[in-house]
């Protein structure tokens, strides 16, 4: 308590996330150059919330939070079946609440409810010898914690935001300490009922698969975006064409590159080493992420501050993998970069957590 509240922040931490933020904006502001300047007046509204949020959360502290955790998980639940009932359809998904000035993704918000709530139950066990003869009835309790979301968003559909939780879940119990076997297991058993759940997915997003194995299959319809993205990114080179220079962006030929594939108009106005910089921003958080829950005793802390981990890293290669085709197109955002509300607001809490399990293990140990 002797030290000031800036000693106790990771700066480094808080100083990338809001230099990656920054740079999406002058991102966003080339991707929608043709366009109302509308989004990137949002995007900067939407990133002062995000901030207050981040504050907010290091304010309340991140173990106030896993202790309402079920109330937030509850929530969380009912508002994403009452999106099934009410929800503002877009481009073939149901995924939004409509208010009267803005509009609310439930399952962005649910990723961090879900990693509290994960963290806050097992937070409460060690997986040590003892324990060990629950060890497989904890990881069915937090499976069917995970599934019953996920089965929800599906029926959105989302087929990317339930990756996302899923990847958190296995994020989470392999550092709480589950057994190598089980998760080879469930990794196995995911691949065998692929082509059961193959029969489950919706017609466009059975094509986007099958894009994803050959891009011309369907290079006006489905595999016309990734064709586009490979292009944009191939034409930057090394330097890049030069902000505002992207002709694949300026002109148009690329759909969603002001959301989804934002990474492409980095590609091709800022070149190879572009994209390199932003991803080694990106690793920089992850591995920072990483570090703190290596450092942090506290279990909850720890299990917070590797789902977090895995939230951005599950975003980041899906996102980028898309764009430049070697991962099917699942409409996760890029983070902090791609334009969304929800998503901006959701990541920015997310750094607020993992500052706020480091601030409490600096002052407490």
């Amino acid at each position: 308590m002797k030290h000031s509240f800036l000693r106790r922040l990771d700066i480094p931490l808080i100083t990338v996330a809001l230099v990656i933020s920054i740079l999406g904006l002058f991102f966003l502001k080339s991707a929608t150059y043709t366009h109302s300047s509308n989004y990137l007046i949002k995007q900067v509204i939407w990133l002062i919330l995000g901030v207050l949020s981040l504050l907010s959360i290091l304010k309340i502290g991140y173990s106030r939070l896993i202790e309402i955790s079920p109330i937030l998980y509850v929530v969380s639940l009912a508002l994403l079946i009452l999106i099934l009932v009410v929800g503002n359809p877009r481009l073939g998904a149901q995924r939004w609440l409509q208010f009267r000035f803005f509009t609310f993704q439930p399952s962005e918000f649910l990723k961090i409810v879900l990693i509290l709530f994960l963290s806050r139950h097992l937070g409460y066990y060690s997986p040590s010898a003892y324990y060990k003869r629950n060890e497989l009835k904890e990881i069915l309790v937090c499976g069917c914690l995970t599934l019953f979301p996920m089965f929800l968003i599906l029926k959105q559909p989302d087929l990317g935001t339930a990756l996302v939780l899923g990847f958190i879940f296995l994020t989470i119990i392999y550092v709480w300490g589950m057994k190598t076997k089980y998760l080879f297991f469930m990794v196995v058993s995911g691949l065998i009922s692929l082509p059961v759940f193959w029969h489950f997915l919706k017609n466009y997003q059975k094509k986007r698969l099958l894009v994803f194995l050959n891009p011309n299959f369907d290079p006006l319809g489905a595999g016309y975006t990734v064709i586009q993205s490979k292009i944009a990114i191939g034409s930057g080179g090394l330097l890049g064409k030069g902000w505002l220079a992207g002709s694949q962006n300026q002109l148009n030929f690329l759909p969603e590159h002001h959301t989804d594939f934002i990474f492409s108009v980095i590609g091709e106005e800022w070149g190879f080493l572009g994209g390199l910089l932003i991803i080694l921003l990106y690793l920089f958080l992850i591995l920072r992420a990483i570090h703190i829950a290596a450092l942090t005793k506290s279990r909850s802390g720890k299990l917070t501050a590797a789902g977090i981990a895995g939230l951005l890293l599950i975003h980041i290669v899906i996102n980028i993998g898309m764009n430049i085709g070697i991962m099917p197109i699942t409409g996760l955002p890029l983070p902090l970069i791609s334009y969304g509300g929800s998503s901006l607001i959701v990541i920015m809490s997310s750094i607020g957590l993992l500052l706020s399990v480091d601030k409490e293990r600096r002052i407490y140990g």
